[in-house]
């Protein structure tokens, strides 16, 4: 099911001024705000996409159009915007099932499949959307790819950090037949590993081709000792908004 609107008319007199890609982001995250209502315990995502939704949130609580909401965080950077915009916070442990989670994604397949966590949140992102009952992804239409990888970027895979460069030998020899590329993420400035919220490194995969059955591929990374999680979001979005030029579709399962 997909609907959507245009933002503006295209037989304007004159030129529509081009909308940047923070702009997309943040109409995304305002329409899937919408959903919320009052009393809901919210699953609040982490990065540039999703912060608008935190501070959207944030908003209407103080205007009180939303009163009793409790917000679940999926990163220690999202507890503290939530914070600073007066979002009452709890954990899973207290709800362990959740209405709703608004989130972004670095990849969003045809079968709104994700890649996530180029942020580096993807264990507590991943926790958290699936104790949801509707998850809506929110993101600009750049995030669109044919098949996950498909962008050429990052999919990462959360590892310990004992022996981190045998996990990422044993991951890019899972993918050899894809041309799969496994770097440690590193801090620019400094060139140290980058490490999670949960004390733990990131291995990012790249592919030079399709990696085939998704449902396969994860369950092989999820085997190998020394991973924690992976990017790979798969059957999770209910609904994916996506944001661009010519308006907002929304696609439902």
């Amino acid at each position: 099911m997909e609907n959507g609107f245009l933002l503006g008319s295209p037989n304007s007199i004159s030129s529509p001024r081009v909308l940047t890609q923070d702009e997309l982001k943040k109409i995304a995250a305002y329409k899937a705000v919408e959903y919320v209502e009052s009393g809901m315990v919210i699953g609040l995502g982490t990065g540039s996409t999703a912060k608008h939704a935190v501070n959207r949130i944030g908003e209407l609580l103080q205007q009180g159009k939303l009163t009793g909401i409790i917000g679940i965080p999926t990163s220690k950077m999202t507890h503290e915007q939530a914070v600073s915009c007066g979002i009452p916070l709890s954990d899973l442990d207290s709800y362990p099932v959740i209405d709703l989670a608004i989130d972004g994604a670095d990849e969003v397949d045809p079968f709104m499949n994700l890649v996530k966590g180029r942020g580096g949140s993807l264990l507590r992102e991943k926790m958290i959307e699936s104790a949801c009952k509707k998850f809506i992804c929110i993101v600009d239409e750049t995030k669109m790819v044919k098949h996950l990888g498909g962008s050429g970027l990052a999919m990462p895979v959360e590892v310990v950090p004992f022996c981190w460069k045998f996990s990422a030998q044993r991951l890019r020899n899972l993918f050899q037949d894809s041309g799969c590329v496994a770097k440690l993420r590193v801090y620019p400035e400094s060139g140290e590993p980058f490490v999670t919220d949960n004390e733990n490194y990131i291995i990012d995969l790249y592919f030079q081709k399709d990696i085939g059955d998704l449902d396969v591929a994860s369950d092989t990374i999820l085997r190998l000792p020394g991973v924690v999680e992976h990017g790979m979001f798969l059957n999770m979005a209910t609904t994916v908004i996506v944001a661009s030029e010519l308006g907002i579709t929304v696609k439902n399962k």
